[in-house]
């Protein structure tokens, strides 16, 4: 269900609040974010702090999130790769969780880690005393399990796990990976998707009870209390007693899921006191936002960008002219303009922050040079009138913006789009049968990493499922195979590959045009301590790390 992995972050509001715990609809007191991951050390700080804190109240509050879009799709961690990252982050942990602060990737359930042969072997050592929510003990052999269970079932993100050979588990608190080719594991091993580790057995064991959301296996700080899906408190989440990082009195100990689908909604309860969060505000909403008493307006860049994808297979667009010119039609800066602030003009495909982000590549309109190329092809003015079709996301202002100055601008040169709105699934679903001259969405990668902008978007595929350009070249290919080698062995190597690639397939090929980075527009409650936003796991709020402020 990757599809709901893209509407995730698709530019709606969703919203976070702090309810009495009497009543989930009662008055509000905000908290939300996404501070660093712990380490050891803190786990210790903060078991020490909740038994010699004798003078703090235990806190009785609920924290509730109210997303825009259904909660779950898949309690499956092997198989889960949509809007349940923002649930799971907090039921399931991986060995490493990557800082975006640092730009480092930090210990988790692995406390320390070691690479050797060239980027071919990895080996990491397990935290000690780590419980599973079923009962059982963290060790080598359950997370060799968890991982090889993944893989089999080969859905979702499972795909980060194709350089491994074999896993190896020399004793009970080693993990032994050997590779196929050289590959990243430490930023691997943070995936927010496909690298949870859990206990493998009970949930083969309990099929129908994960499915129904009655049984989770993780180690996370909080486990499923109910599931009502289709209601309005559509989850709620209690503390794991027994979670290896400790507990403080302050913090949350209980957890609901609210959809809230309307972003005037959310902002209307942000301002009563009934919401502490809102995840993304429209420029006005943020804007008024940063003048409201009680409010705290924050802005933070993210992973995430829009990609303009055309059809280099068939129909007018497998000319590359055609490509060209509109990729020069575009108003890239009217459009960032516009944005006020939501976003911020693209440089490639990398956004800034991540391996291979390279700067000189923003692209600037020029609409007499894409005159000149559709001259050259046959079209523009005093030509005949050339059609295109265009697929964008129902309900997503900010692709309708683009849509709204593309189409103007083409029409000066004698091009008629015809753009249609489309629910996500509708729109994939034809795109993958190649049904349109152009495909907007959104891209952000399952790990810090650039990779999955290549491999799943610009590789060559015979049954397409990201590759929406259509693109097939095996020059292209090759490079983008070796990306993983690269990344883990020489990252001055790996950054000059990803620019090389960006430039052959945006300057070359033509088969993208990349108009802006999105940045998250957030408002929160001034009673939010904490706040840290990461953009390797959009949109996720790592609940233990939160508390009211005092």
């Amino acid at each position: 269900m990757r599809w709901h992995k893209r509407l995730l972050v698709a530019g709606i509001a969703g919203v976070v609040a702090l309810a009495a715990s009497a009543c989930a609809g009662g008055q509000v007191r905000g908290a939300g974010g996404t501070p660093q991951p712990s380490t050891g050390q803190e786990s210790t700080a903060a078991t020490t702090t909740e038994n010699t804190a004798e003078n703090t109240a235990e806190n009785d509050a609920t924290f509730v999130y109210a997303p825009n879009l259904d909660v779950v799709t898949d309690w499956d961690p092997a198989t889960s790769y949509s809007n349940e990252i923002i649930a799971l982050a907090n039921i399931y942990e991986g060995l490493t969780r990557y800082n975006a602060q640092t730009k480092e990737v930090d210990p988790l359930l692995a406390t320390e880690w070691t690479s050797g042969d060239d980027g071919k072997l990895w080996t990491f050592k397990l935290r000690q005393g780590v419980k599973f929510h079923t009962g059982g003990t963290l060790d080598a052999e359950a997370a060799k399990k968890a991982i090889e269970r993944t893989m089999k079932a080969g859905g979702g993100a499972a795909y980060i796990w194709d350089a491994v050979d074999t896993i190896e588990t020399p004793d009970a608190s080693t993990l032994t990976f050997k590779l196929k080719y050289a590959a990243p594991m430490d930023l691997i091993t943070s995936s927010g998707y496909a690298a949870h580790i859990y206990d493998a057995d009970a949930l083969e064991e309990n099929a129908e009870d994960v499915e129904d959301g009655k049984l989770d296996a993780g180690t996370g700080p909080y486990t499923i209390d109910t599931w009502q899906k289709g209601q309005e408190t559509e989850l709620t989440l209690k503390a794991f007693e027994d979670y290896w990082g400790g507990w403080q009195p302050e913090q949350y100990k209980k957890v609901a899921f609210r959809v809230t689908p309307e972003i005037t909604t959310a902002w209307q309860l942000l301002r009563s006191g009934e919401v502490g969060f809102v995840q993304r505000l429209n420029p006005q909403l943020f804007e008024q936002a940063g003048m409201t008493e009680g409010v705290q307006a924050k802005q933070a860049p993210s992973f995430q960008n829009l990609l303009v994808l055309f059809n280099t297979a068939d129909g007018p667009l497998k000319d590359v002219r055609i490509r060209r010119a509109l990729q020069h039609a575009i108003d890239y800066d009217g459009l960032v303009a516009a944005l006020k602030g939501a976003g911020q003009k693209a440089s490639g495909l990398v956004p800034p922050g991540l391996l291979g982000h390279t700067a000189g590549l923003e692209p600037k309109q020029d609409l007499e040079k894409a005159q000149e190329l559709l001259q050259d092809a046959g079209y523009g003015p005093d030509n005949p009138e050339l059609k295109l079709t265009l697929t964008y996301a129902q309900g997503d202002e900010d692709q309708k913006l683009l849509v709204t100055l593309l189409t103007a601008a083409l029409k000066q040169v004698n091009i008629d789009l015809q753009a249609r709105a489309m629910a996500w699934n509708a729109q994939w679903d034809q795109g993958k049968k190649g049904g349109q001259d152009i495909f907007v969405m959104y891209w952000y990668p399952d790990y810090a990493d650039p990779y999955s902008w290549f491999l799943n978007v610009f590789r060559s595929a015979d049954d397409v499922q990201f590759n929406l350009s259509y693109l097939k070249d095996k020059e292209i290919d090759a490079a983008i195979d070796g990306l993983p080698r690269l990344t883990a062995t020489d990252q001055l190597a790996a950054h000059q590959a990803y620019a090389d690639l960006q430039k052959k397939i945006i300057d070359e090929q033509a088969a993208v045009a990349v108009p802006y980075v999105q940045t998250y527009q957030r408002a929160l409650s001034a009673d939010v301590q904490g706040y840290v936003d990461n953009p390797a796991y959009p949109n996720v709020v790592f609940f233990h790390d939160l508390k009211p402020a005092g």
